[in-house]
């Protein structure tokens, strides 16, 4: 079944997934997925979805971009990403990107430990298997531990990765709510109907406003116009990956080694993907303001669905 004949949005794309997750009438929805995901060790009963853009003090930190970022009823807060396609860092960018959270709750001026950290967790729904592969299970949970006793050290930071591929279960064989939202993240896209086991309310609510014929025209507007752009970005990402490998052969040249050389291959090629990513996700954004724009869409909705900032909006 093709994107455009599709009943239902993916949720793994991502509009489909801000849609489905990231709005604020319909938080329930992520609420019912984190107490599953949490599955006893924490239990949510509201959250308040937080600005995706966080600053750095001055210039010399570069800002940080989140797909969602909300805070639970006690304070703990929660950044969930999607992730596509895997790179070689992209352990690093989930522990900075934790590090600046925790960065943040520090007060100006106050030296003294008598306030305790508000606890910080990193939700990765992933389409692909991790390379530190720790468990043959499609959920890492992952936190400080003394590797001595086995006891966790600090349970207020803390990470879960949802490996997708590794999730095999067929209908019929779903054993508990996490193995549900499992089973719709990957096949909700390919499905014509609600699947009797997904019988709670939640559930219900999601598929409703996943239906395509549902989407507003401004929606309709932004998800194909993202869906036209990933075909020119998945080039984008192969043309930086081969001119990042081009350039770790230089590399490797000039040092005249071949470890230098094995090293720069590697180098070049995570610089260019990384890059390539980045670049194609940023030049997608504008790509759809501009459209909005010569829409006559509000500035304030461009932004809202775009992610950019006014002064960009306004220089299109």
């Amino acid at each position: 079944m093709s994107a455009s004949t599709n009943k239902y949005i993916d949720p793994l794309s991502d509009f489909g997934f801000k849609h489905l997750f990231g709005g604020e009438p319909n938080k329930e929805i992520m609420i019912a997925f984190l107490n599953a995901l949490f599955e006893g060790e924490k239990h949510i009963t509201d959250i308040v979805y937080n600005p995706t853009e966080l600053a750095g003090e001055d210039k010399a930190h570069k800002k940080v971009f989140f797909d969602l970022l909300c805070t639970g009823d006690q304070g703990e807060q929660f950044i969930v990403e999607m992730q596509r396609a895997d790179h070689d860092n992209f352990e690093d960018r989930c522990i900075f990107y934790l590090s600046r959270l925790i960065h943040q709750q520090k007060r100006k001026g106050n030296r003294q430990w008598d306030v305790k950290l508000k606890e910080v967790f990193l939700v990765a729904i992933l389409d692909f298997n991790m390379k530190n592969c720790l468990s043959d299970h499609y959920l890492q949970s992952i936190s400080l531990m003394n590797t001595g006793t086995g006891k966790v050290f600090h349970n207020g930071l803390g990470f879960k990765f949802l490996e997708l591929p590794k999730f095999e279960k067929k209908e019929d064989e779903l054993e508990n709510e996490l193995d549900k939202w499992v089973y719709l993240l990957k096949h909700m896209h390919s499905l014509n109907q609600i699947p009797k086991y997904l019988d709670k309310r939640v559930f219900e609510k999601i598929f409703n406003i996943a239906e395509m014929k549902k989407l507003s025209p401004e929606q309709q507007f932004i998800h194909d116009s993202i869906l036209q752009r990933e075909e020119d970005d998945y080039g984008r990402i192969k043309f930086a990956e081969r001119k990042g490998t081009e350039k770790g052969l230089e590399l490797g040249l000039e040092q005249g080694l071949e470890k230098g050389l094995q090293q720069g291959l590697e180098q070049g090629r995570d610089e260019g993907l990384e890059k390539g990513l980045l670049q194609g996700k940023h030049e997608t954004a504008l790509a759809i303001a501009r459209k909005m724009k010569e829409e006559n869409f509000d500035p304030d909705k461009i932004a809202g669905f775009t992610a950019l900032s006014m002064e960009e909006i306004e220089s299109l």
